[in-house]
């Protein structure tokens, strides 16, 4: 009976996305994280950099922006700014942000994911945003600057090219 207390301990505490050791009588016991526990863990970092880009809302957009700024932003500094404040290192253009991650099919987007979209005039990547949850996306662009925009609107759908999942 006490090794099986211990044992629902150790799954539990793995549960929060623990890995855990403890040697009872001399023998060693380990749990990972669970597979739930990393999905969970990742949901949650999602919500996080989300919020924090939702604090920009209106905030300009300038071709350009400087890292690190928070005045202005274009496109690809916006994503690699909110990811960056949990840990997520993105290069600075989105280019070269497409290059990271794994890919995934746009039915199977989550939230946190990163959503690249085409130029106007060629087939390369141009535009990043990040997906939000219920067919939207939360990235910067002209006169609006920072914004929430439905992906389904016509402009995004024609001009989708790949997601990828950085977390």
């Amino acid at each position: 009976m006490r090794m099986n207390i211990r044992s629902k301990t150790i799954r539990m505490i793995a549960s929060l996305g623990l890995c855990v050791t403890i040697a009872v009588s001399g023998t060693l016991f380990t749990a990972a994280p669970t597979a739930s526990a990393a999905a969970a863990t990742t949901t949650v970092k999602a919500d996080k950099i989300i919020t924090l880009g939702k604090k920009y809302l209106g905030v300009k957009y300038r071709l350009g922006a400087p890292s690190g700024s928070t005045q202005v932003f274009d496109c690809s500094s916006f994503t690699q700014y909110i990811f960056g404040k949990y840990g997520v290192k993105l290069p600075r253009v989105s280019s070269a942000q497409a290059t990271k991650g794994t890919t995934v099919a746009k039915a199977d987007l989550k939230k946190g994911d990163l959503v690249f979209f085409k130029s106007s005039n060629s087939s390369k990547i141009g535009h990043v945003a990040v997906y939000i949850g219920n067919n939207k996306i939360l990235h910067t662009y002209g006169k609006p600057g920072v914004i929430v925009t439905s992906l389904s609107a016509s402009y995004w759908k024609s001009h989708y090219k790949t997601a990828k999942r950085v977390l």
